[in-house]
């Protein structure tokens, strides 16, 4: 019988026990807690774009249309993986209304070294992730960036916005049209008060 990883490991405890002191001290050093906004539409189509998620089947963006949509880079050795338990309850609070997807992503401090299978055992073993993950992807500018990322970053497709994740758990808010409307940096909490009210206003 293969043992599955479902335990964390002494570093992902500590990361864990330390994420609220982390998260509070990063804010009051005024790191990590960006916001963008804009109202402009998006000159390509973000529902024609699509992503394999990490069980192997396809999401088309289409499937998204008239809900709002969160697209985070994740990483399972993080300070901020901690907020896996924030954006679960985001996705089981808001449900209804918005579709929330993970990108695992190894791009800052080999942070996310596992194979997909796991990362999804990681995070459903231990945060009860249910929300759609994504195979692991590159969410930074290079050119092997996934196509998602490539449209959330570049301002001739999106209508406004540049900023690739700055680290992980960064998130991008899509409206019910299919236009990007907000960049949350990584300290930005996922059932704060920004993020809540981004997704309840129309």
């Amino acid at each position: 019988m293969v043992n599955k990883i479902n335990t964390m490991t002494s570093k992902q405890k500590v990361l864990k026990w330390l994420y609220p002191f982390f998260a509070k001290l990063t804010l009051l050093a005024g790191k990590g807690n960006k916001t963008l906004k804009s109202n402009k539409m998006a000159p390509a189509s973000f529902y024609e774009l699509k992503v394999i998620l990490n069980n192997g089947t396809l999401l088309n963006f289409s499937d998204l249309k008239n809900k709002k949509v969160m697209i985070v880079n994740t990483a399972s050795d993080c300070g901020y993986t901690a907020q896996y338990e924030g954006l679960q309850a985001l996705h089981e609070k808001y449900k209804d209304s918005l579709s929330l997807i993970g990108f695992p992503a190894n791009d800052f401090g080999e942070q996310e070294k596992g194979s997909d299978e796991t990362i999804a055992e990681f995070c459903k073993v231990n945060f009860g992730v249910t929300f759609p993950m994504s195979k692991k992807a590159v969410v930074i500018k290079k050119e092997d960036q996934h196509e998602v990322y490539q449209w959330l970053t570049d301002e001739s497709k999106n209508g406004w916005n540049y900023v690739a994740p700055s680290w992980n758990f960064c998130k991008y808010l899509i409206d019910e049209d299919g236009n990007l409307t907000h960049f949350f940096e990584a300290g930005i909490d996922p059932m704060g008060a920004e993020i809540k009210d981004a997704i309840e206003n129309k």
